[in-house]
Parts: C-alpha cells; structure tokens; sequence
C-alpha cells in the first residue's frame, strides 16, 4: 500500500510499510549544509523512487508488491501526477512505430498487455477502441507500409490494412486514400490509473517520522520526467557527461465544440510528423473529442524551475489555425471556429527538431558510476503504455 505526507512542499508517498521523510543524502547543491549537520536524524531505506507519475508509481508499486520491498516515493508538487502523466491523450499505444527491439518496442507492447490486464483487474475505467492511421495522399502510403511491417515485426496483433472505402465504412467522416487499423490501440482513465497505483484507502495520513532526516537508500530510481536529466546530474559521484542533453517539445490541445455527436468513434492519427505522432483525433471515455498534440519546441528553464514543475502550459490560441490545416486533410467537414482551447503537456526529449527520435534511455551504475542509482531517461511517449513493463523490468534488472 503507498501512502502519503505533505511536508517542505514536497509530498512524500510510502509503499508497504515504509514511513515518511523529506531529504536525500547524495544530493548535491543546496542540500550540503542539512547532509554535514551531525544532529540531522538519519534513516535507511530500502527503495526510493523520485517522481510520483504513472511511471514512478508503477515503479513504486512493482518493487512494493510484487517484490516485497520497502519504498519511499519522492515528489516534488503538491499532489500526484502533475507533469506528463496528467497532460497527455491517455492512449494505450500498440506499439507500432519503434524500431524493432527498442525499449519503447519491447516496453510498449509487454506494457499493453499488461495494463490492460491491470485496468481490468482493479476496474479502472479503459476501453480498447481501435485506432486508424491514415495516408492522405499516395506518397504516404510508403510510409503507412513501413508503419504496417514495423508493428509486425515488433508482434503487434490485430493491425489490417485497409481501402479508403473500408475505413469510410468504420468512420463515415474520415477522407484517406489508405489506412493501417490497430485493433489493440485504446483509451484509460489515468487519473483513475494512479489512483489505484497510490492504493491509499487504509492510510489514515499519519507519519511517526522526524520531519527533516537523511535518507541512506539502497536503491533510488530517478523517474523525475521533465526534470530527471537535471535532476541526475546533482546525485554525488555521477559522471555528468553520461547523462544525456535535454530538450522539450510542448504539444497543445483542442476540444472539438458544437457538435451534436462525436463524427470519430475511433482515434485516428496522421502520419508521424518530425518530434511527434502528428495532430491527432483523441477521445475520452465520456466521448468528448480533442485534437493534438501537435509540436512546438520550446526552451529549457533552470533547474529549480525544473523540479517544481514552472514549464509553460499555456495554450497559444493563434496555434488554432495550423490545427484546423493539419486535421482537415482527414476530416474535411471540420468547421471553423469548432476548436478551442483545452490543454498543453510537454515531451521530455533527448533529441532536438531533426534528430529523428532516440530510445528510452535507462542507466544503471555501469553508465554513470554511482552505486544504487537508476537514472530514467527521455520517457516520453509511450511512456503511460509502457509503465507497468518499465517497473518490471527495473526489478528484474536492478534489484539485489
């Protein structure tokens, strides 16, 4: 069970039986006068994950549980699950578009699986509704071809190819000239998901802990999002030259309004664009549509800023009118003035505008030559489908 305390503006969250503290030893920086003060109480700990996302709680919760550790969640807000986890389209990937072998290919489709199996177990609200991705002009069928043969090759099941007259019998709206279905593609309740990750129904919320101590961990995965290259760079010992550059796409969001009916029942994506999967039709589970995100890169903020989370969310209205070019390629009946404003989340990236994209990068004492430490890296998307499979293979990997 993970449970939680407020304290210092940082919220503390403890798997199984594990208590509740504020500081880290092997930090560097502004914490050195608290870690050589001899009167700061000491404690050890078995497990420390940083950073309460869907991907630190499935951490959490796999070391906890399925491991019988104890473990300490670190995070930085007020609550659970502010960053990338709380701003994204909450689709569940197949696992089509990653070079063969990947993490994000081995991650994504062993992660589905799993999450699927999960939301099922503990009736978390999903619903596999199939996604389309569609060329719509004859130079991207290429490309839709590529896509096709690299689902297989990664063992995506249910991926058809379809004729433009029966994707049209699926989705009455959408204009293409060619369209790969993925049957296994789906939407999740992510809220929901860390809520049920966090299982803190038996917790009365009470700590016996000192409220400033050093932490003695054996081990600390960092699965700080944003802010985890920044943030590995401060543990003593690390070689900084092992952590890889940051960069930062924010992708924007519109709601489609004035509409009697949703004209999708599916999600349906355009070809992958440079930085991200295109501006794509995404639905909740209530049925509304949005459309995004598309790709905007944007600079980095210091890391204080970093680690409380200051990026700039805000969504540029103007931004409407690329969206309304892009989405009409396939949905030629969009009307104008439909799209508003709804939300903005940001991609923690390792690689810039034209890099093409790189792999989730996992580091352990072998890359960055501090014991006990495993940096988390660039989990972007599909980072929400491939959580449960990250923590899985964190304790297969890294536990002693």
């Amino acid at each position: 069970m993970i449970k939680q305390i407020m304290l210092m503006r940082r919220m503390v969250m403890t798997a199984r039986n594990m208590k509740a503290s504020c500081l880290f030893s092997t930090m560097k920086g502004r914490n050195e006068s608290v870690i050589n003060n001899s009167s700061t109480i000491k404690e050890k700990v078995d497990c420390v994950v940083i950073g309460a996302g869907v991907v630190g709680l499935a951490i959490a919760r796999q070391l906890s549980v399925k491991n019988g550790r104890d473990v300490l969640v670190l995070e930085a807000a007020s609550t659970f699950g502010t960053g990338t986890s709380s701003r994204n389209s909450e689709v569940v990937h197949a696992g089509i578009y990653y070079p063969t072998n990947s993490l994000k290919a081995r991650f994504c489709v062993r992660g589905r699986e799993m999450l699927y199996g999960y939301c099922k177990e503990h009736e978390i609200p999903y619903k596999k509704i199939g996604k389309l991705i569609v060329a719509t002009g004859s130079s991207e069928i290429p490309k839709l071809n590529v896509l096709m043969n690299q689902g297989l090759q990664n063992g995506v099941d249910g991926l058809k190819m379809m004729e433009s007259c029966e994707a049209k019998i699926l989705e009455p709206e959408l204009q293409c000239v060619k369209a790969l279905l993925s049957s296994a593609s789906g939407i999740v309740d992510t809220h929901s998901l860390m809520l049920s990750l966090l299982d803190l129904e038996n917790w009365d919320g009470r700590s016996s802990l000192h409220p400033e101590l050093i932490l003695i961990p054996r081990l600390v995965v960092n699965a700080a999002g944003l802010s985890a290259p920044v943030l590995a760079k401060r543990f003593s010992g690390i070689n900084c030259r092992a952590i890889p550059g940051s960069y930062y796409a924010r992708g924007s969001y519109f709601t489609l309004t004035n509409i009697k009916a949703p004209p999708f029942k599916r999600l349906i994506y355009p070809i992958p664009e440079d930085g991200g999967l295109g501006v794509h039709v995404t639905l909740d589970l209530n049925g509304q549509v949005k459309f995004g995100p598309d790709v905007e890169w944007i600079d980095g903020i210091d890391d204080i800023a970093s680690f409380l989370n200051k990026f700039n969310y805000s969504v540029c209205a103007d931004r409407a009118n690329q969206f309304y070019s892009e989405i009409k390629k396939y949905y030629p009946d969009l009307k104008d003035g439909s799209l508003e404003p709804s939300y903005a989340g940001i991609r923690p990236k390792l690689s810039g505008p034209g890099q093409g994209s790189v792999d989730f990068v996992i580091q352990g004492e072998e890359t960055h030559g501090t014991p006990g430490l495993v940096n988390l890296l660039g989990i972007e998307s599909p980072g929400l489908t491939s959580s449960m499979a990250i923590a899985e293979y964190i304790a297969a990997r890294f536990l002693k």
